[in-house]
């Protein structure tokens, strides 16, 4: 018996209003395969994002995660949003964050052992134990990515959608990121938008280029110390060419 696609986008188009944001995008993500979104401001990254988590739904085609609407398995998905705000003078800990990625709204009350011990595990992972009871407005804007990535991947997702996870840090610690989540996630399928539309690291499968539509682009294996030696590690070119068949291409920021 076939394995389902953990995403499968058949020809989805979204509208805000008379605004069309994706149109008939066209997309299979497989079992630990990692996706790397690039593509100009307001083309419809986070968009996607959104679209596979059912926060939006599609006016056309359809979306399928694991084989079922998005928002029936929300609880198998991990998913860091782009921006996101702490009141500073709100006194909120590290770990207080981390844990909220446990909370399902179906239950209450005080944190459960098999919570803690999640907890625990995934800030380990993420080398923030000596942090966890830090305020988090104090943190570094690299520190509190690596919290908000934390929690997303404390409920222990098969499927981990990060929306510019590496905004606030340099190119090393990109590559650093995304090989521990390898390593400690094999079974892991990825989706991520990244900021760079030259070059993605070796690790990523595939580049999708979504600027309104949505289009794969090739990726060559890049053989230059002086690009691995400044994004620290072995890195990928996106090949920007235009799509004969739809006479576009993909923009960039």
């Amino acid at each position: 018996m076939a394995t389902e696609p953990v995403i499968a986008c058949r020809k989805a188009t979204v509208r805000y209003g008379e605004l069309t944001v994706l149109e008939e995008v066209d997309v299979v993500v497989e079992r630990r395969q990692t996706l790397c979104l690039v593509g100009p401001n307001g083309g419809g990254k986070s968009t996607f994002l959104k679209l596979i988590l059912g926060m939006v739904r599609p006016q056309q085609g359809s979306v399928r995660v694991f084989g079922r609407s998005p928002w029936r398995v929300r609880q198998r998905i991990g998913y860091m949003p782009q921006g996101v705000q702490f009141d500073p003078l709100f006194p909120i800990e590290v770990e207080s964050i981390v844990r909220m990625g446990r909370i399902n709204g179906l239950r209450s009350g005080p944190a459960r052992r098999e919570d803690r011990l999640a907890t625990e595990r995934v800030l380990e992972e993420m080398e923030l134990l000596p942090y966890r009871r830090e305020r988090f407005a104090r943190l570094s804007g690299g520190m509190k990515q690596r919290v908000l990535i934390a929690r997303a991947l404390v409920g222990e997702p098969e499927l981990l959608l990060l929306d510019e996870p590496t905004a606030m840090v340099d190119a090393h610690s990109e590559a650093r990121l995304l090989e521990r989540l390898r390593k400690l996630h094999e079974e892991l399928t990825l989706v991520m938008v990244s900021h760079d539309t030259a070059f993605v690291s070796a690790l990523v499968d595939e580049v999708l280029c979504v600027n309104r539509t949505a289009l794969l682009h090739p990726l060559e294996t890049v053989r230059d110390a002086s690009i691995e030696s400044l994004y620290g590690g072995p890195m990928r070119a996106v090949v920007h060419k235009h799509d004969l068949a739809r006479g576009e291409e993909c923009g960039h920021d």
